[in-house]
């Protein structure tokens, strides 16, 4: 049975997009990979490993959908 959809997940925090997560950056973000054809499956919170330091950082999982083909 052939694949119908491929996904992908982005996982954000606060310092790889530049300062607070904020509406405006999420919104360019969804925007862009709309551009490519994704749609926004779910958005999940999640304490994302920092590369400094053993701590977690507040963070989000962004999963997208597309058709396949």
């Amino acid at each position: 049975m052939a694949r119908r959809f491929e996904y992908k997940v982005v996982q954000l925090r606060e310092g790889l997009i530049g300062g607070k997560l904020s509406d405006s950056k999420l919104e360019k973000i969804l925007n862009s990979e709309a551009d490519d054809g994704w749609q926004l499956k779910a958005i999940t919170s999640a304490d994302v490993k920092g590369r400094v330091g053993p701590g977690g950082v507040d963070g989000l999982l962004v999963t997208f959908e597309r058709p396949v083909g």
